[in-house]
């Protein structure tokens, strides 16, 4: 029995997968090591896990980057559809903030006003182009007809040090980001109108809860992940993990060290998959049509 992890170890990511495998095993009375096999943005994970035989005992951790974002840029030759799915595991829903001193806007809706009003005066960062904070920036943009000029940064440690010092006027971030800063930065708006996402940025409000789209609904404005096994995998095996998982994940330890970490259990169950897969995908493909909105309004200011 193995765990396929796409990522770097040694994560916070990392962690949250040890802390649900390990409840998994304790429940399977079995052992479930987290393998990490990081590389081409998850691809590695699945081309190893997909290597393995169909039978149930190497479940893959299978991130939105690697299971839903390489497909649709034709990088693998499988889909969502080629797997079985266990559980949703969880969600870092992706935050918009500014400094905490500003003053040009107070909250999300005076912020959309003054972006509209300043077309291309304002400078933000999502992490690196065509991530999945940028697409979810990019959409969010594009839906409220707001110019906002993108800077990419490898680091997001990088692009919070230039909101500070005021080169960046406002960026994209996750729960890990702001439970290290937060006394430096206003939450905006949470992007993700998942259940309980604000309460990983201190109670903020989400973006649903002003009456603002932003384009993208769901998990689609959050990394997540999705535990799944290959297709063909025996029934009676399916059905074992998923029974684990469904006990991991409503044990009251987990869920404490899973919020203590920032990440939030998305409670999605495997008849769900399906629909979901191809409600994010839709989503997705909308966003990337939104990066090349952004690149054609900026074009024009110029």
């Amino acid at each position: 029995m193995q765990l396929i992890f796409p990522l770097t170890p040694g994560t916070p990511t990392y962690a949250v997968s040890q802390i649900i495998a390990d409840a998994m095993g304790a429940s399977m009375g079995t052992q479930m090591p987290v393998v990490a096999k990081p590389g081409a943005g998850g691809v590695t994970a699945f081309a190893a896990a997909l290597a393995e035989p169909a039978d149930g005992y190497t479940v893959i951790d299978a991130y939105v980057a690697p299971l839903v974002i390489a497909p649709m840029f034709g990088k693998v030759d499988y889909t969502c559809s080629d797997f079985t799915p266990l559980f949703a595991a969880t969600s870092t829903p992706l935050a918009i903030i500014s400094r905490v001193d500003e003053k040009r806007w107070t909250d999300f809706p005076s912020f959309v006003a003054y972006v509209k009003a300043h077309p291309g005066e304002t400078k933000y960062t999502a992490a690196g182009e065509l991530s999945l904070p940028h697409l979810a920036a990019a959409r969010m943009l594009q839906v409220n007809d707001l110019v906002s000029r993108p800077i990419p940064y490898n680091d997001l440690a990088d692009g919070l040090n230039d909101l500070r010092s005021g080169i960046l006027d406002w960026m994209i971030i996750n729960p890990g980001m702001f439970a290290g800063n937060k006394d430096d930065m206003r939450v905006l708006a949470v992007m993700s109108d998942l259940e309980g996402s604000g309460s990983l940025y201190g109670g903020a409000k989400r973006a649903v809860d002003f009456g603002v789209d932003i384009g993208l609904a769901g998990m689609a404005p959050s990394p997540w992940d999705w535990w799944v096994v290959k297709n063909g995998a025996p029934d009676e095996a399916v059905q074992t993990l998923r029974k684990a998982m469904a006990d991991a994940l409503a044990n009251p330890d987990v869920k404490a060290k899973l919020d203590h970490l920032g990440y939030l259990p998305t409670g999605f169950t495997p008849d769900q998959y399906g629909d979901i897969c191809s409600k994010i995908t839709s989503d997705l493909k909308s966003a990337m049509g939104a990066i090349d909105w952004e690149k054609e309004q900026i074009a024009k200011l110029k």
